[in-house]
């Protein structure tokens, strides 16, 4: 819950454990009043390891799975993701993206930036997930029509 301390806005670090990003010196992610700001999300098992390798589509499950992860560990979930920034290293899997948005969100879809990148974290890494969301118990959902 926000609490409002003489116009000051609380913010949290979010933890996850085990914190597979700590050894880079990254929070996973911020709670900063009712909105959470989580870093990229990719394909870590527990023990920090890329799994899927060469493999899209278990990267891709895998990077969702964090993401609800961190998203739950903050007070939120993916049904309240409002802007995701997703790093594919090859813009052919684009399809495979808007399959993995309606299987991993609701409608309404929250707004999205899809970009190509050479390179990410690991040469072997296919994809990375950033994302900002609404907490669950502030989160009021309202028609657009």
């Amino acid at each position: 819950m926000e609490v409002e301390h003489a116009g000051k806005i609380d913010i949290s670090q979010i933890k996850v454990t085990p914190d597979t990003y700590a050894p880079f010196r990254l929070a996973q992610g911020y709670r900063v009043g009712h909105l959470l700001f989580i870093s990229g999300q990719t394909a870590l098992d527990e023990d920090g390891q890329l799994i899927g390798i060469g493999d899209f589509d278990i990267q891709a499950h895998k990077t969702f799975e964090n993401l609800q992860k961190v998203l739950i560990a903050g007070g939120s979930s993916l049904k309240n993701v409002v802007k995701v920034t997703i790093l594919l290293r090859d813009m052919a899997n684009f399809g495979k993206i808007v399959t993995l948005r309606e299987k991993y969100f609701t409608a309404p879809y929250p707004a999205d930036t899809i970009l190509e990148v050479s390179s990410l974290f690991s040469p072997d890494a296919l994809i990375e997930i950033e994302a900002i969301a609404v907490a669950n118990h502030a989160a009021e959902w309202k028609s657009s029509e």
